[in-house]
């Protein structure tokens, strides 16, 4: 099998799959495969905003201590083998191409989602590799999520939650925690980031309680954000300072619950020093997530995706000229909300479409930010670039990229060298 082979393999499969009530269809293909999520160890990660960040923050700090780490992340960023990592390295075509073989030996025409057959390759390859402890971050929700199929995991993570795939999930943010808390094992260990709602927290500590597992809150009152620029943030927890590489107090959060993992995994054995805790957080960026990118002007691109995620990156945007913004969205999502809140920041908003299936017309979102700023539908990406950079030099400020990852994406395989 040749690369083109496993891609149209993958890519035979829908997305997500029909609809699922139970683990059963996704615990059946890991059995047609050998059952490789016994073999492995994991830290398993959900939420609704700041996941991604998370697992690099916690598998970094694995790297730097030594252990070789799997990183599963969702969805790719520019190209389809970068959800699939090693010690931060993608797989290799020829591992792919060999795996995914395998894959489709193994599955027949059984039905199952690209998600779910994604895993499995991951997850063969990380046995393959003899990995120390897999990073594995869930899909949509937790409890009927493929990748819960994985037995008690050294850690479960629940970052930020809030409303986002409400059709699937539930329509309160107390719904979606239920199934968010899905993850939570019998005698394991939880860590939910803080800030997030009473009720949230609540529904999270009873699911810890009813399974036996230690419930693991950061501490509010112990975080004091420093400093925070398009250099990065600085921050102090339980009275140790702490750098990142990531702007926006969003990510001290999001680096505040990977110290609690850390700091818990030393306790099972893991050795993590704070040294290695603090270089990983002082060198890791995420693609995608308030990535800030030099130049004339400069542009941040991030994904979020929801209304609280664009919150995140506006929350540094706040404290620098009003951005010029290129906005897209799928119409999955709450876009009349976040383009509300995008236009408080922006002097103009240019609009796109065409980066998804979904993704509402350039049109239709141009109207709905002509409400609250200046607006104009773009008949391609490289069109409402190229005004947008040029009017943002004119005006001193940044070019901010935001309301998907489709769209994050496109926008960063425009300036990849690396296509594969």
């Amino acid at each position: 099998m040749n690369y083109n082979e496993a891609m149209n393999f993958v890519n035979s499969y829908s997305k997500s799959g029909k609809a699922v009530t139970d683990l059963s269809r996704a615990r059946e293909l890991m059995k047609r495969i050998g059952n490789p999520e016994k073999q492995l160890k994991f830290v398993h990660v959900a939420g609704t905003n700041g996941k991604g960040s998370t697992v690099e923050y916690i598998s970094n700090a694995l790297i730097y201590s030594g252990y070789k780490t799997g990183q599963f992340t969702s969805p790719y960023i520019t190209h389809y083998a970068d959800r699939i990592r090693i010690n931060g390295e993608e797989i290799d075509e020829k591992s792919l191409c060999e795996i995914t073989e395998k894959v489709k030996n193994s599955v027949a025409d059984a039905e199952y989602s690209q998600f779910e057959i994604t895993m499995a390759i991951a997850l063969l390859w990380y046995v393959r590799e003899k990995c120390d402890i897999v990073v594995l971050e869930a899909g949509i929700g937790g409890l009927l999520d493929c990748t819960n199929v994985i037995p008690p995991p050294v850690v479960s993570v629940i970052t930020s939650i809030s409303l986002d795939h409400t059709a699937i999930l539930g329509d309160t943010v107390e719904k979606i925690a239920a199934q968010k808390a899905g993850i939570i094992k019998e005698n394991s260990a939880v860590v939910l980031s803080m800030y997030n709602k009473k009720s949230v927290i609540k529904i999270v500590r009873d699911k810890a309680k009813e399974y036996n597992s230690l419930f693991i809150l950061p501490r509010e009152m112990a975080f004091m954000p420093l400093s925070l620029s398009e250099k990065g943030s600085k921050f102090r927890y339980r009275d140790k300072e702490y750098t990142l590489a990531m702007i926006g107090e969003w990510q001290c959060v999001n680096a505040v619950t990977a110290i609690e993992v850390c700091r818990y995994m030393r306790n099972c054995g893991f050795d993590i020093s704070e040294e290695n805790i603090s270089k990983s957080l002082e060198n890791t960026c995420v693609r995608a997530r308030a990535q800030y990118i030099e130049g004339n002007p400069p542009v941040i691109v991030d994904g979020g995706h929801n209304p609280d995620g664009v919150n995140n990156v506006l929350s540094y945007i706040e404290g620098v000229n009003p951005a010029i913004a290129v906005m897209g969205m799928v119409d999955s999502k709450d876009y009349e909300n976040s383009v509300h809140r995008v236009a408080r920041y922006s002097d103009k908003i240019f609009t796109v479409d065409g980066f998804a299936y979904n993704c509402i017309s350039a049109e239709k979102l141009a109207e709905t930010a002509g409400k609250y700023t200046n607006s104009e539908a773009c008949r391609s990406l490289s069109e409402a670039v190229e005004k947008a950079k040029k009017l943002a030099v004119e005006l001193n400020t940044v070019v901010l990229v935001c309301g998907s990852l489709y769209l994050a994406s496109e926008y960063l395989k425009g300036i990849s060298k690396n296509p594969f």
